[in-house]
């Protein structure tokens, strides 16, 4: 299994996970973050990704206005930057975005630990679900996301899951998978 704890995995990936590893330690954007313990998670750790697909990083602040101000200085200057503070799951959460190079960077921060965010959790069971069903299903969840679905929803298309995707993927048991 991946170690998702770090981004080295991503240094003997595919080209685009190659160039993301290379655009997250050339601009030092994790160790800008560390005391958030940030986690990349997503669809380029997967290799689930299309031409659109951002470099997203979990978060856990405990003060908010710590973690603002830290948005604010180490990534302020960059193009597009932007942050907005909204409810998700009735979890005060704090979004910003950027751009470096040919990615869109999304820091998403909750005060909840990184990996028990739903973006994390997510991430571990696709990856189970691409480890069991395989290349032809990754190629299929490609071909959803080309068509504009989200990650979640297509997954949930392709396994049959009825009601909200994003709750279903989460009851997922890889026991049942068809």
């Amino acid at each position: 299994m991946i170690q998702f704890d770090t981004i080295d995995y991503l240094r003997s990936g595919d080209a685009r996970q190659r160039q993301a590893y290379e655009v997250l330690t050339s601009y030092a954007v994790l160790d800008c973050l560390t005391e958030f313990t940030p986690v990349l998670t997503g669809t380029i750790p997967l290799q689930i990704y299309v031409e659109t697909s951002d470099l997203d990083i979990s978060c856990y602040w405990q003060k908010k206005a710590d973690f603002l101000s830290t948005l604010q200085k180490c990534f302020g200057p960059y193009e597009g930057f932007a942050v907005r503070e909204l409810h998700l799951a009735g979890s005060e959460t704090i979004i910003a975005n950027f751009f470096l190079q040919d990615f869109e960077v999304e820091v998403f921060g909750q005060n909840r630990p990184s990996k028990e965010q739903h973006a994390y959790r997510h991430m571990l069971i696709e990856y189970q679900i691409l480890s069991v069903k395989g290349e032809e299903f990754r190629e299929q969840v490609i071909a959803l996301k080309k068509q504009g679905y989200k990650t979640e929803p297509a997954f949930a298309k392709l396994l049959g899951l009825a009601g909200d995707p994003y709750k279903a993927l989460l009851q997922v048991s890889l026991d049942d998978l068809p």
